[in-house]
């Protein structure tokens, strides 16, 4: 036997906003994670401002170092940004994206795959 069932899916407003919402959460920890990365770079490896920028974001991308570290406390905050970058990283891409695969889960109604 079929049983129908009320889908709940969030108006396109209601959408919208929770979008919205992540998209700024997302972004704050971007935010965060980077200021972490030029302070660092800044304070512990000596770069000047624009460097230290530079270096955090080619980090927190994946892309890898610009500047050499000098010194050992640089090599290891470095060391330790780079695996933190790694993972805040791949969690904001994740909560971003978070939205829209609750949405195509509902659409796609794997909820009543469970249940067979």
């Amino acid at each position: 036997m079929i049983k129908k069932r009320n889908i709940n899916i969030l108006s396109p407003k209601e959408f919208a906003k929770r979008v919205i919402t992540y998209t700024v959460v997302s972004l704050g920890l971007l935010i965060f994670s980077l200021g972490i990365g030029v302070l660092g770079y800044h304070f512990i490896g000596g770069l000047d401002w624009v460097d230290s920028i530079y270096n955090a974001s080619m980090i927190l991308t994946g892309m890898g170092p610009v500047d050499e570290m000098k010194t050992d406390a640089a090599k290891l905050f470095a060391s330790a940004y780079a695996l933190f970058s790694g993972v805040v990283f791949l969690s904001t891409v994740a909560i971003f994206f978070a939205p829209f695969a609750h949405r195509l889960m509902h659409l796609l109604r794997v909820d009543d795959l469970d249940e067979n």
